[in-house]
């Protein structure tokens, strides 16, 4: 099991991908702190899902938009694991509408949950490893649209792109200590959040036009990818982005 004797702690893993990475972990023998947002009672899934599989669980709520909450979800988890040594910044959302109709509000949760949560969440992360003078992974998830415009969620595309360079620019700056910085970059992934496209067999005919391998990818593609850049496999891999898309991104064109 690669991921033996780790602590994990995966945000928005109450269902989708998140869900799926936790699952996945402890299956790789990782124990794993579940976190959605409060409220979410989905997150006794998880827990129960990972407690199956014979590891250690335990569920924080956090909005993590909000800075306070996203160093308490840490401080939290060290206090119910006693450490951690992966962070998965999964949690996301997204709002559509055209760029003239961006609101204010809907601009700031994106950026605040996508981007800002992101950033806090690490800093206090890392501050943790630092203290404990530990090494230890961040995986960011992502998306193709770090790279891939997509006409009507600019706020969305804004907050991944940033967290493209803020990758970057961590993996450089922690790399002494020890701490790898990556993201998983997902195309389009058959979970709840595409159930409206999902139901609508027009939509996904032309969506698998654009995917070269002809099919939309399994929440077990990107917690794969999340396994290997947790493992020591991945020890050599930093400031990357590592695309889980069947080919989308280099195949994509608007109809």
């Amino acid at each position: 099991m690669r991921l033996e004797g780790k602590v994990a702690l995966v945000t928005g893993s109450a269902q989708g991908i998140g869900q799926g990475i936790a699952i996945r972990f402890a299956e790789e023998g990782a124990d794993v702190v579940v976190v959605d947002r409060p409220g979410n009672d989905r997150v006794h899934e998880t827990v129960a899902a990972v407690q199956a599989r014979g590891r250690r669980a335990c569920a924080v709520a956090a909005d993590l938009a909000r800075i306070e909450d996203d160093r308490r979800m840490i401080a939290d988890a060290v206090e119910k694991m006693g450490r951690l040594d992966v962070l998965v910044n999964n949690a996301g959302v997204e709002r559509r509408a055209p760029f003239c109709d961006v609101t204010e509000a809907d601009y700031e949760l994106v950026l605040n949950v996508n981007l800002r949560g992101v950033f806090f969440s690490t800093q206090a992360f890392v501050k943790h490893l630092l203290d404990t003078k530990r090494p230890g992974k961040v995986i960011n998830v992502s998306s193709v649209h770090e790279e891939l415009p997509f006409p009507h969620f600019a706020t969305y595309c804004a907050s991944k792109g940033g967290l493209k360079m803020l990758t970057r620019d961590l993996a450089v700056e922690l790399a002494p200590f020890g701490i790898t910085v990556n993201n998983v970059a997902p195309g389009a992934i058959a979970t709840p959040i595409n159930a409206k496209l999902l139901a609508d067999p027009s939509l996904v005919k032309g969506l698998l036009a654009n995917i070269p391998l002809g099919r939309m990818g399994k929440p077990e593609d990107v917690s794969g990818t999340a396994v290997f850049l947790a493992s020591s496999d991945g020890d050599y891999i930093t400031g990357t982005t590592v695309f889980v898309d069947g080919g989308l991104l280099w195949s994509y064109s608007e109809q």
